[in-house]
This record gives C-alpha cells, sequence and structure tokens, in this order.
C-alpha cells in the first residue's frame, strides 16, 4: 500500500535526517564566513599594497636626476612591490579579518550564528581557512619571488647611488697565506706542503657571483707579518676553471678541494721598500677558494636576496666553516615563521570582534586594528636588532612576537566562551 505525501509530512524527521540537515547549514555558513573573510581580507592587503607602492613612488620622486630618471624610479618601485605585497600581509590579514567580522556582527549574523549553537571556535576556524591562502602566498613570495625582485631593484639602487657613497655589500674574508720555507714563491693556504712559514694575510673582496661561477668585481690586499701593505690587486671580473685536490687525507671535506678562478683584466699595484710603488697590468691571474662556486653565490648575496631555501644552504655552509651569520639566521626564521604570524593576527582579529570591542563601532575597531598591526610590526624590528645586538638566539626571538599575540587572542576569546 502506497504511503500519502500527507503522511510523509506529517511524520517527524528522524535523527539522520536532522544531523545530515545541521551538516548541510553549517556548511553553509562556514562557506558564507570564508567567503566574506577571504574578500575583506583581499581588499585589505591590496589597498595597504597600493598605498604603500604610491608613498614609494613620492619619496622616490625627490632622488629624481639626470642619472636616475622616472623609468628608473617606476622599474626599481615595480621590483620592490613584491616586498611591499609581503610585507603587509599580516597587517592586511589582520584587518581584513576584523573588517569581514565586523560586518557580519553589524547585521547581527554572528548573533543569529551563536544562537543556532555554532561555537566561537568553529567561527574562528572559518576565518583562518582563508588565511591559509596568503600563508602560502607569503612562502610563494619568499621563496621565488623576493630573491630576483630584490636583486633587481638593488642593482638600480646600486647603478645610481653615487660613488662617494660606500658599499660593504659582497663577500669580505681575510685569508692566511704562507709560502715554502726553502722558496720565495708565496703560496696561498696549501697545507700540503712539507715546510711552510707564515706570509701574513690576504683581504680580499667579492662584489658579486652567480650560480654559474662567474664572479664581478674582485680586489685583494696583501699585508705582511707586520701587517704592512706590499701588494693591492684589482680585477674586473673572473672565471670558474675548476677545482683541484689539495690534501685527501684531511680529517674535514671542504678542506680537500681547492677550486680556481681566472681572473680577467687584472691591475696590480706593488708597495717597494720605501713606500715607492709600482703599478702593472696583467692579462689575467688566479683566485683560489677553499669552497665551491655555489657557495660563493651565497655569500656575496645579501640575507633579503636569498630564498628560504638558499639561506637553508647558507645556514649549513656557515656550520660547516665554523662560523654564524646572525643576520642571514634571523632572515630565514622570520621568512619561514611570517605564515605564523598572519595566522597570530588573524586570532587576534577575531578576539577584536568577539571580545570587549564587540559593543563598539566598526571604524574603531579598524582602528585599533590598525594600531595594533603597526605595534606587531615595530615589536618584530626590535627583537630582531635586538638578536642582531646580543647574539641572542634569532628563532626565539622571531617566535616572542607571535606567541605573545597568539595568547593575548585566545586569552580575549577565552573570556566571551
Amino acid at each position: 500500500m502506497r504511503s500519502s505525501p500527507f503522511t510523509k509530512l506529517s511524520k517527524k524527521p528522524s535523527k539522520a535526517q536532522t544531523s545530515h540537515s545541521q551538516s548541510a547549514n553549517l556548511q553553509v555558513l562556514g562557506r558564507y564566513v570564508k567567503t566574506n573573510a577571504l574578500l575583506a581580507i583581499i581588499a585589505a592587503v591590496l589597498g595597504l599594497w597600493a598605498l604603500q607602492v604610491l608613498f614609494s613612488y613620492l619619496s622616490e620622486l625627490d632622488s629624481l636626476s639626470d642619472t636616475y630618471t622616472m623609468s628608473d624610479a617606476l622599474k626599481y618601485i615595480f621590483y620592490r612591490s613584491p616586498y611591499f605585497l609581503e610585507e603587509f600581509m599580516p597587517t592586511g590579514a589582520l584587518l581584513g579579518a576584523v573588517v569581514g567580522l565586523g560586518l557580519l556582527a553589524n547585521k547581527s549574523e554572528l548573533i543569529v550564528m551563536r544562537a543556532a549553537g555554532v561555537s566561537i571556535y568553529r567561527i574562528v576556524g572559518w576565518v583562518l581557512q582563508p588565511a591559509l591562502v596568503f600563508v602560502l602566498l607569503a612562502l610563494a613570495i619568499n621563496q621565488f619571488v623576493l630573491p630576483h625582485s630584490n636583486q633587481l631593484a638593488n642593482e638600480i639602487n646600486d647603478e645610481n647611488s653615487g660613488s662617494l657613497v660606500a658599499s660593504v655589500s659582497g663577500y669580505w674574508t681575510v685569508q692566511p697565506r704562507f709560502k715554502a720555507a726553502d722558496s720565495s714563491d708565496n703560496v696561498n693556504n696549501s697545507s700540503d706542503m712539507a715546510s711552510v712559514q707564515p706570509d701574513g694575510n690576504d683581504i680580499l673582496y667579492i662584489d658579486y657571483a652567480d650560480v654559474q661561477g662567474n664572479i664581478g668585481e674582485v680586489k685583494r690586499w696583501h699585508l705582511d707579518n707586520n701587517g704592512n701593505l706590499q701588494t693591492a690587486v684589482h680585477a674586473e671580473g673572473g672565471r670558474y676553471s675548476g677545482r683541484e685536490t689539495v690534501n685527501e687525507a684531511s680529517a674535514k671535506p671542504s678542506e680537500q678541494y681547492r677550486y680556481e678562478w681566472q681572473l680577467s683584466n687584472m691591475t696590480k699595484l706593488t708597495i717597494n721598500e720605501g713606500f715607492d710603488s709600482t703599478q702593472s697590468k696583467a692579462a689575467s691571474d688566479t683566485l683560489s677558494l677553499p669552497f665551491a662556486p655555489e657557495s660563493v653565490y651565497l655569500l656575496t648575496r645579501e640575507a633579503d636576496s636569498l630564498s628560504l631555501t638558499q639561506l637553508y644552504e647558507h645556514r649549513q655552509f656557515m656550520r660547516q666553516q665554523g662560523k654564524r651569520s646572525l643576520t642571514h639566521e634571523l632572515a630565514f626564521w622570520q621568512k619561514l615563521l611570517s605564515p605564523l604570524s598572519i595566522l597570530s593576527l588573524v586570532i587576534v582579529a577575531c578576539s577584536f570582534v568577539f571580545g570587549s570591542l564587540r559593543t563598539h563601532s566598526l571604524g574603531l575597531r579598524i582602528v585599533v586594528a590598525l594600531l595594533f598591526g603597526l605595534l606587531f610590526s615595530y615589536v618584530q624590528d626590535l627583537v630582531g636588532f635586538v638578536s642582531l645586538a646580543t647574539g641572542f638566539s634569532p628563532l626565539l626571538m622571531v617566535l616572542l612576537p607571535i606567541i605573545g599575540s597568539t595568547i593575548l587572542g585566545g586569552y580575549l576569546i577565552k573570556r566571551q566562551m
């Protein structure tokens, strides 16, 4: 016997039907909250990025000259724009989350969700999901875009900085020099000789290197054992010519090879006794270093111009050499943990909407969010300077603002439970 449709309507829904209906409603609410949060964060990030680009353009107008034209300024701003985008992504996520949830709160939609049994933690989870898009975007920019764009921007800046500005970029090192005890010929770092004696030090500077092994300008000053300048060498560039085995029985693998570069367009200045000097030009000379071209490339790059993987390789190389670069370690942890900054600020944004500011206007929430975002950025810069000045762990100093903002946001949200 067929059942009447009216009989079906009169039946109460089963528990399975009720559970399915609630799950479907939660999915609809989740998509709605995620869409609002995503659109608001995109608008906030793009707005802050556009303002920074505009301010940078106005700042570059004061630097225009015969050598630094408007086209150079526009190129510089274009190459720096990915850095501006990545820099304001955490603050934009904070501001966007406040605006997105604030609009829902002004329409009492959050109150309806809470009355329907949706927990605050579930709503916060919905807002964090679109923030993950910007987490992935920040990692992609740091890994694939910033190393190239920052390098191109620095090249434009260096070309138009003027000759009176001293440059400290590139790679500087001091190499001990030896010579055979029974010969007057100098040998650089030849530890495999049976009898050698110290012959002062070489101060070496390389301003540029690429991954193919080519190097740019090279300067080398040779000081004797008393610290007196003996020779000064300048070369316009060099090309990698290969490696040779120095000491196969060396305990350290890094000491087994010497890597050679053939220098070109070299000029040598010799300081004779009585402070007389003679200058000569040579077609080429050889530069010997204890590490491979890939390592030279890492050493001649500034920390901001390296990707995450390159910063990690630089860190591993410095460990092998028994040295440490706090600047590169700080840049590595800042880039690696920048996604956590975005998530922690989104949690703070949720606390502004559900916390003590829930009864205030959206405009006040936006102002407080901007102030907190600026404060968070300044604290990040401050702890970075403290780490460089004191040698304290860069990892811990980068984590402190992130942990602090997460605890603050979680505490303000928990008070409303």
